[in-house]
């Protein structure tokens, strides 16, 4: 039994390479398409995917766009968001997307739907797409 004791070090190490962000929980291998952002259906089609840990990439309504992941689950903050400089009729839709996922701070799966909320109250829905 004592020869064992000598891994433990290395089996904590290896629990903190494990991802702990939405994508570990239930959004990976998916691609989740919005419908909602505060009760309203969103017409224009905004896409997101977890392509690996730590990273977000999607389809806006223009552009195509990445970020970092940065907070467990179920916490959800973006940082470093890039984006293409397409132009198209869809920017407005497109603007209020990005801001409206800037400002999400919790996350939740559930089956076929994540949940993207805040403190204020505001809410993204999404639906995973095949």
């Amino acid at each position: 039994m004592l020869r064992f004791a000598f891994l433990l070090p290395f089996l904590g190490f290896a629990q903190c390479d494990r991802d702990e962000s939405v994508a570990a929980y239930g959004a990976a291998d998916q691609t989740w398409a919005l419908q909602e952002i505060d009760g309203l259906p969103y017409d224009a089609t905004a896409l997101i995917r977890f392509p690996e840990e730590g990273r977000i990439e999607g389809n806006a309504p223009c552009n195509t766009y990445s970020a970092t992941l940065n907070a467990p689950y179920p916490w959800f903050e973006l940082q470093n968001l890039t984006a293409t400089r397409a132009a198209c009729a869809g920017l407005e839709a497109e603007g209020f997307y990005f801001a409206a996922l800037m400002a999400m701070t919790q996350s939740e799966v559930s089956g076929d739907v994540m949940i993207l909320r805040n403190e204020d109250g505001h809410e993204m829905v999404f639906r995973a797409v095949e």
